[in-house]
């Protein structure tokens, strides 16, 4: 299978990253990941690479309790950005809320994929790139 080109991680939680990026580079099918500690972060690059098709991620990770600028805030600024490029990004919260509220509040944006549930095994994360290019 073709591997993602780009794939961001939005997230404070250090451990959640660490295994994550574990679990990522396993499966050998990502080029390039970039992690930011916060929405803030995560968005001003998304802004400074809005015309630049190939910079942009595949796949977004974003969790949702962070400081500064918090998952729910990230998405009411990321909604607003390039529709074009918004529709070729599958956006999967990630989150270690098992709150009914934020899941199914999750499912009335149009923009997330899924919300999925920390920690994710690595068939989880595979299953995840096979929806992106089932191929």
């Amino acid at each position: 299978m073709k591997p993602i080109k780009n794939l961001f991680i939005i997230d404070d939680d250090e451990i959640f990253v660490f295994l994550t990026l574990k679990i990522i580079q396993s499966t050998g099918r990502v080029e390039n990941v970039q992690v930011f500690k916060d929405g803030e972060e995560g968005l001003e690059k998304l802004k400074s690479i809005q015309n630049e098709k190939e910079q942009w991620p595949e796949i977004v990770l974003l969790d949702l309790s962070m400081p500064i600028m918090d998952g729910w805030e990230f998405l009411e600024e990321y909604n607003a950005l390039n529709p074009d490029m918004l529709n070729k990004v599958r956006l999967y919260l990630a989150s270690s809320s098992i709150s009914p509220h934020d899941i199914e509040r999750s499912k009335r944006i149009n923009t997330v994929s899924d919300f999925i549930i920390k920690p994710f095994e690595k068939e989880r994360f595979i299953q995840m790139l096979d929806e992106l290019s089932p191929n």
